[in-house]
């Protein structure tokens, strides 16, 4: 039996209620994960549930990681086998894997990413001489954005987004159909296609709805509050043959409508869910009592939120402290004084967060940091797979799995240089076009279409077929190294930078590549398939604050600085929350257009509820705005709070290198009796 008895009365009512609709409300730190585990853990080991029927699925692969983990601990390996947990996309990819034919499509698609969108756009817009006169990335974004709106290109023009006075509408209507079409003629797929295809493909095949929804019995859902209409879609055609379904989320913590996020979702839960149960997790085990009700007072403003209180049993005397700076400079050197001062006493780096609304802010704070010699991270920098020669070898793997895919193989026809000109490419694909085949098929077939290059096109295609048999019958990483020695692809890199460090660090890059998939051979076993490690790669989702792989032991003796958007979910010691002004939060952009300021607030109490121990928030006379200095005003959030004693405001401007009242209060007593002494004269 697995005991129930370590959970609070509101987390073991959550864990024992299994049949229906249930509606998790789990403040911030009020041990959601550990309550979703025990709750897997009790319908598996105590209710006898099968394995095979649960269904667990986050949003990022790090939560699914550690949902994994601690399952694991607490079934044995045997009891879990069978359990899917899972991110919304590595499951719609699952789906497409077993019915993506009845959309016309092969088993075997690849995923573009948003370089090869990119490439896409970028030569649909060239072909009718519309390059300059629109941007690709907001085309882009336009198309993805449909996309998680559910609308098609055949919907476009008649839905609710279409604005035939919008010239980029217009545009975006005619390359938005070219996209798929190529999309499909490489057979290949985008990131927001995942879960708008498998939501097709549910809508269009009831049957196919039908076979997932038996698969899984028993459906559970994190972070309800940031799904957006294709994943309510989704889960909706997952609960088709029964009404098993938990989801967990926090309506104050939704703050990424900007990612098509809908908080209505959870908000309406029961209208969507008749007879849902609702259990209210309110009891925070991460902050004091102090920083809980600063954040409490804070959220309570917005008016839409379902009602909650967090609470926790956690007493501490220090006040969240609001410190007056007097502008952008001083504001960084006081924080950084504080943090070495606490460095000093003992304190890990790690155990501070600094965190603002906009990425322009954190400049004077990296400036500070170095010039004091404190290590810091920046959270939200490249990831490792999309740095340029991963994504040249991933380019290798994916033309190995799909010869259609037409970016991969433009990106890596020269990678090396092979002497394959711009004009022979044209000539191919031009070729490719008028017998409708596709431009590998095209090089394979008729490698003499231009003379000068046929030795160079026939090599391209024959080192393709060499290492497709390598990859079948080698290990992984085997194959890979293989491959690398073969194209000589170190000596390209060296070729490629003048700077030693520089090739080093590339070098390194791949090498690190190689040791990835060297652990994924050793985790997966028989599962280790090229196919495997190309999705897993592709998968990352772009949620997560770093690489899946990355040493956690290289951030344990740094500051971390992150947006406000990136903090969610994580907690820190000491927080210094920068930047409390109007139009910084709430962002000026929401102020000027008139815009709902609640998802501005629900960011304010996401920053505050990071704290565990110490919350600096600070705010500054002027402010440094693009290379001007601005009047700047304590933002409302704190402005109109019902009760003013929930944080300490202290005037830094004139005691800036004071660190308390005390220590304010001597110092102000010296210069009394300074000043009377004077008098005394």
């Amino acid at each position: 039996m697995i005991t129930l008895s370590g959970l609070n009365t509101q987390q073991r009512q959550a864990a024992e209620v299994i049949n229906g609709p249930v509606l998790i409300l789990a403040g911030a730190g009020s041990g959601k994960t550990r309550t979703i585990t025990y709750r897997i853990a009790h319908m598996v080991y105590n209710l006898g549930i099968p394995s095979k029927e649960i269904l667990g699925v986050s949003f990022t692969n790090k939560a699914a990681k550690e949902m994994r983990e601690r399952v694991l601990t607490l079934l044995g390996r045997g009891k879990m086998r069978g359990i899917t947990l899972t991110t919304f996309h590595s499951l719609g990819v699952r789906i497409l894997k077993e019915d993506i034919d009845k959309l016309g499509y092969h088993k075997n698609f690849s995923i573009y990413d948003m370089t090869d969108q990119f490439g896409i756009i970028r030569g649909e817009l060239k072909r009718y001489n519309a390059e300059k006169s629109f941007d690709v990335k907001e085309i882009q974004s336009r198309i993805s954005y449909l996309k998680n709106q559910g609308v098609g290109c055949e919907d476009y023009q008649n839905s609710k987004f279409f604005d035939e006075d919008d010239p980029y509408c217009i545009a975006v209507e005619h390359i938005y159909r070219e996209y798929e079409d190529k999309l499909k003629f490489f057979n290949a797929i985008d990131f927001d296609d995942i879960l708008f295809l498998v939501v097709q493909l549910f809508r269009d095949n009831p049957d196919v709805a039908d076979k997932w929804s038996e698969k899984f019995k028993y459906i559970m859902i994190d972070e309800y509050q940031d799904t957006n209409h294709l994943q309510f879609e989704l889960v909706m055609g997952l609960t088709r043959k029964h009404n098993n379904l938990c989801v967990v989320g926090d309506d104050d913590q939704s703050i990424y409508a900007f990612r098509g996020a809908d908080i209505t979702n959870i908000l309406n839960f029961e209208k969507n869910f008749p007879g849902a149960k609702i259990v209210k997790l309110e009891e925070n085990y991460r902050s004091t009592s102090p920083i809980l009700k600063l954040a409490n007072e804070v959220i309570t403003k917005n008016k839409n939120r379902r009602d909650k209180t967090l609470w926790s049993r956690k007493e501490s005397d220090k006040q969240p402290l609001l410190w007056l700076t007097a502008d952008t400079d001083h504001e960084a050197e006081i924080i950084v004084e504080q943090i070495v001062k606490y460095q000093g006493l003992g304190r890990h780096l790690a155990d501070f967060a600094v965190l603002y609304r906009s990425n322009t802010q954190a400049q004077p704070i990296e400036e500070q940091l170095r010039l004091s010699q404190v290590p810091y991270t920046v959270i939200g920098g490249q990831k490792f797979y999309e740095k340029k020669e991963v994504k040249d070898l991933i380019s290798y793997m994916m033309v190995l799995l799909n010869p259609k895919d037409q970016m991969a193989i433009r990106r890596i026809l020269n990678v090396p240089s092979r002497g394959i000109g711009r004009v022979t490419l044209e000539k191919y694909l031009t070729s490719s076009e008028e017998k409708k085949v596709s431009l590998f098929e095209s090089m394979r077939l008729d490698p003499g279409l231009v003379p000068k290059s046929e030795k160079h096109i026939k090599n391209f295609t024959e080192l393709i077929q060499r290492h497709k048999e390598n990859f079948d019958v080698r290990p992984l990483n085997e194959a890979i190294s293989l491959l690398i020695d073969d194209i000589e692809f170190f000596k390209y890199i060296e070729k490629q930078y003048d700077s030693v460090k520089q090739v080093d660090r590339r070098k390194k890059d791949v090498m690190t590549f190689i040791e990835s998939a060297e652990r994924f051979v050793q985790f997966q076993k028989t599962h280790a398939t090229l196919k495997n490690f190309v999705e897993k790669l592709l998968l990352q989702d772009s949620q997560d604050n770093k690489d899946e792989d990355e040493d956690d032991d290289i951030r344990k003796n740094e500051v971390t600085l992150m947006t406000l958007h990136s903090s969610k979910g994580l907690e820190f010691d000491t927080v210094f929350l920068i930047g409390m002004e109007e139009e910084t939060i709430p962002h000026k952009n929401v102020i000027k257009l008139g815009e709902d300021i609640s998802e501005e607030r629900r960011l304010c109490y996401v920053g505050i509820t990071r704290a565990q121990e110490n919350l600096y928030m600070t705010f500054c006379k002027e402010r440094k705005i693009y290379g001007k200095n601005l009047v700047r005003h304590k933002t409302r959030f704190l402005e109109d709070l019902s009760d003013a004693n929930l944080f300490t405001l202290q005037d830094r401007t004139e005691f800036g290198h004071l660190d308390n009242e005390e220590e304010i209060e001597e110092y102000k007593k010296s210069k009394f009796q300074e000043m009377m002494n004077l008098l005394d004269d």
